[in-house]
């Protein structure tokens, strides 16, 4: 077996990247061949860095650390997608702009699908429009759900809080877990992967009618919903379910929405909480409830509706004079009163949120949207707020995160239900289960980090 050094190992990095940003497999193939021909490779890279470099120090745990929600630690192996605090996120090597150009988007749209952001972040290739096409069909066609788990959302009450009710919804997929059905049966070790890619296929797809659904029961009185058109994309189809199929660019902003949101590195909440409970070889349906039930925090997912109530605030305030000094004057208003500017800010960026950029451009390419006063509030923020942080001090990044512009978007639509997009957000976050399936192609181990107490914290440092 050859060796690897540290200069073979970067160069084959950046030979992965280059393959991730320009190979194309045979239109005919499917995310499932493809899959099976990508493993391979990737397992035998994996087990030569484990036997021969697994010795190397990736740094020290520092007590901060400890403290800090193990912030900054790199202990996580996560395929898809790796964030950089000054370049922000890129996706087998891809940045978002360049995801953009690459991958494939529905007939006569403008923004990359959500199924070929799925067929990239699992397989690592960049599918061909074909095979986009073919992908977007099987999705489809997956994303009927069966009578029982209808009538156990709509015998939900509708004043159980959306978010409530979809992780509770999604956690009852596991009545139908391909891999929790093979691992029963005996399925060897080798295998797992393959049933939970089945899984993570069937996720992706089943999670839009189930959040329709859940939309109609609590805004819409529990209007019958139009059946899924098979012959549409996922985004289409819940566009349709939920009353603004009519509206095309709200059609192409859930594209746009939803391939951004995918994935963003594996230490955030949903991710890693999605990622955890997996380990424990419990299905994809049930690991990704669970991230669900983290995406739900105000410190994670929630996120977007805070800064969309904080917008809508300022505007009362603020009213149509919106000048940079009066922004200005209400931010450090804000400031001063103990309180913070959601949706500035990242845990690990220290650069505008390339997803914040993306939301940004999509809303000021239509003069309809960028015309809209929300819409308007939001950029004289940007321009002002991140001066302001500065000089204020207290903020490491003082930039916009993807949720200081989503939520504008959703409401100018007609969107109006805050309470609803973080369930639009979990939609997305069914596809970052695709790392579920490199885990266990990996064959990586039940994850159980080592706890101590103060006393012993104590006593290790010497205090």
């Amino acid at each position: 077996m050859l060796g690897l050094s540290a200069r073979s190992l970067a160069a084959g990095a950046r030979l992965s990247a280059r393959s991730a940003s320009g190979v194309r497999y045979a239109s005919s193939k499917g995310v499932i061949e493809v899959l099976s021909e990508v493993i391979p490779e990737r397992q035998e890279l994996a087990k030569k860095l484990r036997s021969q470099h697994g010795d190397k120090s990736l740094g020290e745990i520092k007590v901060e650390n400890v403290f800090g929600g193990m912030r900054g630690l790199k202990i996580m192996l996560w395929e898809p997608s790796v964030l950089d605090a000054n370049e922000g996120i890129r996706f087998w090597g891809k940045t978002i702009p360049e995801c953009q150009e690459a991958l494939p988007k529905a007939p006569g749209g403008k923004q990359m699908l959500p199924e070929s952001m799925l067929f990239y972040l699992l397989t690592g290739k960049v599918p061909s429009q074909e095979q986009a096409d073919t992908l977007v069909a099987e999705l489809a066609e997956r994303s009927v759900i069966s009578k029982d788990l209808e009538k156990i959302i709509d015998s939900f009450p509708k004043t159980l809080h959306p978010m409530t009710q979809f992780v509770m919804a999604t956690a009852a997929l596991n009545h139908d877990s391909k891999f929790a059905k093979a691992y029963a049966s005996g399925i060897k070790k080798s295998e797992y992967w393959k049933t939970t890619a089945e899984d993570v296929l069937d996720l992706s797809a089943k999670v839009w009618p189930i959040a329709a659904r859940i939309y109609r029961n609590v805004y819409q009185d529990g209007a019958a919903a139009p059946a899924v058109d098979k012959s549409k994309d996922l985004s289409w189809n819940f566009a349709n379910q939920i009353g603004l199929g009519h509206k095309e660019g709200f059609i192409e902003l859930i594209r746009l929405y939803n391939a951004l949101h995918t994935d963003h590195e594996g230490g955030n909440v949903s991710a890693h909480t999605t990622h955890l409970v997996g380990s424990a070889l419990t299905d994809p349906m049930l690991s990704y409830s669970a991230g669900l039930a983290g995406l739900a925090g105000p410190l994670h997912g929630l996120a977007n509706q805070e800064v969309l109530k904080f917008i809508l605030d300022m505007q009362k305030t603020v009213g149509d004079n919106i000048s940079p000094e009066n922004i200005k004057e209400y931010v450090w208003s804000v400031l001063k009163s103990g309180r913070v500017v959601p949706g500035y800010g990242h845990a690990v960026l220290r650069k505008p949120d390339p997803r914040f950029a993306a939301l940004r451009e999509f809303a000021v390419a239509d003069k309809e949207v960028a015309n809209d006063p929300i819409v308007k509030l939001v950029n004289a923020l940007f321009e002002v707020a991140p001066g302001v942080l500065t000089e204020h001090g207290k903020t490491k990044n003082p930039f916009p995160n993807v949720d200081a512009a989503s939520g504008m978007l959703l409401y100018h639509y007609g969107l109006t239900q805050f309470e609803y997009y973080t369930v639009i957000f979990g939609i997305s976050r069914a596809m970052a289960s695709a790392q579920l399936v490199w885990d266990r192609a990996y064959g990586l181990p039940i994850e159980r980090p080592k706890s101590m107490s103060l006393e012993v914290l104590a006593k290790l440092v010497g205090a």
